[in-house]
């Protein structure tokens, strides 16, 4: 039976071929961004001008996008843990118990994953100034919460789908209660993609861009910043420095979140056998 499926498996040059070229298309505009960074003329233009490291230099002597960069780092550290912290229980929930209107009620949370951004960060607004909410990071972090939280969940939903409640039984035939299974069997076994959700919506918080929009206020997050910067042509070289870092970073929690995911769905694979 197995065998009637081996072509699956086969390389597909056809395939191959289109998947690069559709990610060249896709991050060829970005890679710009790196390169002329360190182009030591003012203006993006070929042939570039010079090589040099003085606009990261610079970046250092900036105080408010030092006070930017911090801003965006608080938001994103509560948002990410708070996201985290109600996502676990929530995809437990919709996993493991039945329950009326379950399916409509998974279809509303996850409804922010295709409105857009402009759409929620203008409802939000008006719900707020009509309940008389200052803005400030405070509505910010609500904002990013409403965003990452169907992330979060999303994440979460495949790895408790998938796994192995034999244990968790084992655990309860034992005379554990379920609050002390649930800490000593179900988050170590889904550690991996406990922590991956955690690093995908800080990164998912760290840079939008919308909800900073509409909801800051007075308190600048760094993508609100670098919006405001646009404006000085003598900035833009600056701006792609910071761009370059913030991709970097950006990079590597993606990766590293993905990674954890792999170790996820190996310890899945484990469990099963």
């Amino acid at each position: 039976m197995m065998a009637r499926y081996t072509g699956f498996h086969r390389t597909n040059r056809p395939l191959a071929v289109y998947a690069a070229l559709f990610a060249f298309v896709l991050y060829l505009p970005i890679l710009f961004i790196p390169i002329f960074s360190f182009n030591s003329g003012v203006y993006v233009k070929f042939p570039l001008e010079g090589f040099t490291f003085d606009w990261y230099a610079e970046l250092w002597h900036r105080e408010p996008l030092q006070r930017a960069f911090f801003n965006s780092v608080k938001v994103a550290t509560v948002v990410s843990l708070l996201s985290t912290l109600l996502a676990v229980p929530a995809a437990l929930a919709i996993v493991r118990y039945r329950m009326p209107g379950k399916a409509p009620a998974v279809g509303f949370l996850m409804l922010p994953l295709v409105l857009p951004g402009l759409i929620l960060g203008v409802a939000l607004l008006g719900l707020l100034n009509r309940l008389g909410i200052t803005l400030s990071l405070f509505t910010v972090a609500l904002g990013h919460m409403v965003i990452c939280l169907p992330y979060a969940i999303s994440v979460l939903l495949p790895r408790f789908i998938g796994f192995n409640r034999s244990l968790e039984e084992a655990s309860a035939d034992l005379g554990e209660p379920p609050w002390r299974t649930f800490w000593r069997v179900t988050f170590p076994c889904n550690f991996p993609a406990i922590l991956a959700c955690l690093l995908m919506t800080f990164t998912i918080s760290f840079d939008e861009f919308f909800m900073a929009f509409f909801l800051s206020g007075t308190e600048t997050t760094l993508p609100m910043y670098i919006w405001g910067q646009l404006r000085f042509p003598q900035d833009f070289p600056s701006l792609l420095a910071l761009s370059t870092l913030i991709l970097g970073f950006s990079f590597v929690l993606v990766f590293i979140s993905l990674r954890l995911g792999r170790v996820g769905q190996a310890a899945r694979a484990g469990e099963m056998r």
